[in-house]
């Protein structure tokens, strides 16, 4: 409809503010259009990812993060409301969270390593060391050799401290799916090491 302003000449047509793309970007994806899940994620994915890489320091991570952000916001979308600010403000409010949680289980992991290392048991022996550095470019070895899904999977389990729950959040696949690469992943990476096992022995 077109706006009308009274005057003494009669109603004069008055010029209707037009929405700009963001405010139609955020009106549909508060909407649940899933076509413009897309556009938006390309709009802000940059913002997200350079907020994160700035607090964590961790390009991979960061790019974690940043799918963690558009997964949550699109399934909490219902609470967005424009009145209260506009979307990019919304993502960045999230997106510090998602940082906090990251952070919070990278101290996780460094607690747990360092209390590891004051245990006088764990203390290694030089062919307990030895030992411990071949595995370690064992299991490197052959996560490369793995399918990308289930070595994403495996990596996010063993270098990210990620539960099953949070792999699928991250990556946007189906629980199922991700219980599925993770244990046809250890499988194979078992069966891999346990066969060069009795070579190294030699």
């Amino acid at each position: 409809m077109t706006a009308l302003a009274v005057t003494e000449a009669g109603p004069v047509p008055m010029p209707v503010p037009m929405a700009s793309p963001e405010d139609d970007l955020a009106s549909r994806f508060a909407a649940g259009d899933e076509a413009v899940m897309e556009a938006v994620y390309r709009r802000w994915a940059p913002l997200v990812l350079s907020l994160a890489r700035q607090s964590l320091g961790d390009g991979a991570e960061a790019e974690d993060v940043t799918q963690t952000v558009f997964l949550a916001a699109w399934r909490g979308r219902h609470g967005y409301r424009a009145g209260r600010g506009p979307l990019p403000a919304w993502l960045v409010g999230i997106t510090r969270r998602k940082i906090a949680d990251a952070l919070s289980a990278r101290t996780r992991r460094t607690d747990a390593a360092a209390a590891a290392a004051r245990e006088p048991d764990r203390t290694p022996g030089p062919s307990y060391a030895q030992d411990d550095v071949l595995n370690r470019v064992d299991v490197t070895r052959e996560l490369r050799r793995l399918p990308e899904a289930q070595r994403r999977v495996l990596c996010l389990t063993f270098y990210g401290d990620l539960t099953q729950t949070q792999i699928a959040d991250v990556t946007g696949w189906p629980l199922g799916t991700v219980k599925s690469h993770a244990r046809r992943g250890l499988l194979r990476l078992g069966r891999s090491l346990v066969g060069e096992a009795p070579e190294r022995a030699r």
